[in-house]
């Protein structure tokens, strides 16, 4: 190894070493590190908007422009966790709303960067606002603590720092991204950082007129219907049963509200608006 080289090589340790001890309770679980930058998250976050955008088979988005009231009432709701005082990123991310027109699947994402996606089959499954809103909660959490360039950072951290510290693998961002595309790599979570935004999620919703712990009754909705199937975003996930004890516990240390809202109309109306 070349002198200057070697030099560089020692100045990355150090810079790693300074990370992870700065990063060891970071979202994400202990010794947890993101190497990537907000503006990273972001234009990660456009490009899965476009490659979805780009991808109507896969993706069939409902057109806001035709189910103005289905729009509305979610990004009324989407807005209450937003504007909780709570989200970290704000103001750095867009959180633009978009609905997915496929009743069978119960799932919702949100990309890095703050793109919002929400199934039609979640939405009718669920039976209260506060559920839904739980639920958004979590998958916001997941965007705001930048959970998919944390794992990003596991997989291609390392290499990447010092690919460009040691002038090497010039083109790895754009294999990065080209991997990102089409797969919605970074997505899927691990325990940590699931109970991570299990717990913000009832943070969020303690600043609004939700039940905090309303991501619990989706989780208890399933244990209740026993062998159906879980969204495959559940599939590698802590237990129904831990997740939900976590969030009562979580909304007790909080103590904050854990009865559902009253008025659960809009819930309905929002329901009827879909197609």
């Amino acid at each position: 190894m070349k002198k200057t080289n070697f030099y560089k090589f020692v100045t990355l340790l150090s810079l790693l070493g300074t990370l992870l001890v700065n990063n060891s309770c970071a979202p994400g679980g202990q010794g947890a590190v993101n190497l990537f930058s907000v503006e990273q998250d972001i234009q990660f976050g456009k490009q899965l908007r476009d490659e979805i955008a780009n991808n109507p088979k896969e993706y069939p988005l409902l057109d806001p422009a035709k189910y103005p009231r289905a729009y509305q009432i979610l990004q009324n709701i989407t807005n209450k966790i937003l504007n909780s005082g709570a989200i970290e990123h704000r103001n750095d991310f867009e959180w633009k709303l978009h609905i997915i027109h496929d009743d069978k699947t119960l799932n919702a994402f949100v990309s890095p960067g703050g793109y919002i996606y929400v199934y039609t089959g979640l939405i009718k499954y669920l039976d209260k606002e506060d559920e839904l809103a739980g639920v958004m909660g979590h998958e916001i959490a997941h965007a705001d603590r930048r959970h998919s360039t944390t794992n990003m950072t596991k997989q291609y951290g390392l290499q990447v720092v010092l690919g460009a510290a040691m002038g090497q693998n010039p083109g790895m961002m754009k294999q990065i991204l080209g991997g990102l595309t089409g797969k919605l790599v970074g997505l899927k979570f691990g325990r940590a950082a699931e109970s991570d935004a299990d717990a913000m999620s009832v943070q969020y919703l303690a600043k609004t007129d939700y039940n905090c712990a309303g991501t619990a009754g989706f989780f208890e909705k399933m244990m209740a219907q026993g062998g159906q199937q879980p969204p495959q975003w559940l599939s590698t996930h802590p237990s129904h049963e831990n997740r939900v004890n976590d969030i009562y516990a979580k909304a007790k240390e909080l103590g904050c509200k854990a009865t559902p809202i009253a008025n659960q109309n809009n819930y309905q109306e929002l329901k009827r608006s879909l197609p």
